[in-house]
């Protein structure tokens, strides 16, 4: 435990950029394997667009990160924050808890955040426009809800008192598992059942992506599903009854095209209504 602590406390920027390539190829091959829908859709034509908002969101992050390494080195140097104020624990408990607590704030509070403030759902909603959800939807962030996710990390990094191994190894494992739980994957439904008791699993992310309230409202967990069960945002939604999308933004000519993406948030009015969306996403 003590190698994998000390190995992301000074893990290079170049493998940090492995993780999220590993993460993509990898669901991008089982998609092909056990896909959940065949998704009437040109697959690399619809990556392009994705991987364009992952590369904005490196863009953003990038020349901020700074702010994210000051945060965490003031809570240490000044013993503020809930793993500074508690009892010595070991190595194990104190990663697993700092990565839960910053999941808490960092993943399911800022997308809930996202979901509820009318201005901060304007950048969200380009997230939710996907009408092929596979993994590299997990990327698909505004550059402006790219600051929104900053903002939260750094205030979890303030609340939690998170060292930097302990933020690196949330970063990787929140891109792995959004990596996961988009990707458009069949698993056994036992299997995916019971994974979602723990973890956000595929299914039980999937309903979240659901044209309409109350299911685009519900779900928001990235790693641990133990928040939405708590919180009641929890919901299930058969597979086969699940249409992507979002019922103020239909038409997915425009929701295909990057420069409309980006002028979203400029739009006087954008909040959840009730439409009839007649595409499904099964052939």
């Amino acid at each position: 435990m003590e190698a994998f602590y000390n190995y992301f406390e000074t893990i290079p920027p170049a493998h940090r950029s492995l993780i999220l390539v590993s993460g993509i190829v990898f669901f991008w091959v089982l998609e092909y394997m056990i896909p959940l829908f065949k998704l009437k859709y040109k697959k690399f034509k619809h990556a392009g667009i994705n991987i364009f908002f992952t590369l904005t969101t490196i863009l953003v992050n990038f020349p901020l990160a700074f702010l994210l390494l000051k945060t965490s080195d003031w809570t240490l140097a000044n013993n503020f924050g809930v793993l500074q104020w508690l009892s010595p624990m070991p190595l194990w408990a104190k990663v697993l808890l700092g990565v839960l607590l910053l999941d808490l704030i960092s993943a399911w509070l800022a997308h809930w955040v996202a979901h509820k403030v009318k201005v901060l759902w304007g950048f969200h909603i380009i997230h939710h426009t996907d009408h092929q959800v596979d993994t590299t939807t997990a990327n698909r962030h505004h550059p402006g809800e790219s600051v929104l996710r900053f903002a939260f990390t750094c205030l979890g990094t303030f609340i939690v008192g998170a060292p930097v191994a302990i933020i690196m190894i949330y970063q990787a494992f929140s891109v792995v598992f959004s990596q996961f739980n988009h990707a458009n994957i069949s698993l056994p439904k036992k299997l995916d059942t019971v994974l979602s008791w723990i973890i956000v699993s595929p299914d039980m992310h999937k309903v979240h992506h659901h044209y309409k309230l109350p299911y685009t409202d519900s779900n928001y967990g990235n790693i641990f599903s133990v928040w939405d069960r708590l919180f009641g945002t929890f919901l299930k939604l058969p597979s086969d009854k699940i249409i992507y999308g979002v019922d103020t933004c239909p038409n997915e000519k425009e929701n295909s095209n990057i420069l409309s993406l980006l002028r979203i948030p400029l739009r006087k009015y954008i909040s959840h209504q009730e439409v009839e969306v007649p595409s499904s996403n099964q052939s």
